[in-house]
């Protein structure tokens, strides 16, 4: 399958007010902010892969199905933010405050926390994994994630594999407590042979599966 152009939704803002905006759905992947006021903006499904968002203002933004992988977030401020199935997985958040953050189903992974400030790791709506984490996959499903990583639109989005190319365990977790395995084993295969266009986040997969349910 040959990709002629990819979609590039990078951002590059500094010292900047850039509050009440609408990110939803947006691949900020490798994207280098500092010191940017986003305030009550709407991050939802959005990917901050190998993102620099330094010193930044995240109050009251929404993070519904974001994902954190290998973002340097340091200093940033999350205050009365919320998060929803949002996944912090190998983030720098040293100095990143948290006062008064809502999370829910929200995961860290390989992601130092202890630097950070008002962060309560006691709260029922986060779980957190010093290192990636086994998670044990049938032969049947591994075989399913690895075909379907053979659409370069799903291997672009590095969203089923970790940097090692290996299965992301994460990423098997949150799709077997959204569905049965027989129904991810013929998702994974719709999937294969439909995606056609790029996407950045997890959230597209379960949203796409559930479609074809």
């Amino acid at each position: 399958m040959a990709i002629s152009k990819r979609a590039n939704d990078q951002i590059n803002y500094s010292n900047r007010k850039k509050a009440n905006q609408d990110f939803m759905y947006k691949d900020l992947r490798r994207s280098n902010c500092f010191n940017t006021d986003f305030s009550n903006s709407n991050f939802n499904y959005t990917s901050f892969r190998g993102a620099q968002f330094k010193s930044c203002n995240f109050f009251e933004c929404t993070f519904e199905a974001a994902e954190f992988v290998a973002a340097n977030l340091k200093n940033s401020q999350f205050k009365q933010a919320k998060f929803e199935n949002t996944i912090f997985d190998s983030a720098n958040l040293e100095g990143a405050d948290f006062e008064g953050a809502v999370f829910k189903n929200v995961i860290f992974v390989s992601t130092d926390t202890s630097k950070t400030l008002n962060l309560n790791l006691s709260n029922q709506g986060i779980r957190v994994f010093d290192e990636m984490p086994k998670f044990e996959v049938s032969k049947r499903l591994e075989t399913a994630v690895n075909s379907a990583m053979k659409n370069d639109y799903i291997k672009f989005a590095r969203v089923l594999d970790t940097k090692e190319g290996a299965i992301s365990p994460i990423s098997m977790m949150r799709l077997l407590e959204t569905f049965d395995e027989e129904t991810l084993i013929k998702g994974l295969g719709v999937l294969k042979r439909n995606v056609d266009r790029d996407f950045c986040t997890l959230s597209s997969i379960i949203q796409t599966i559930q479609t074809y349910k």
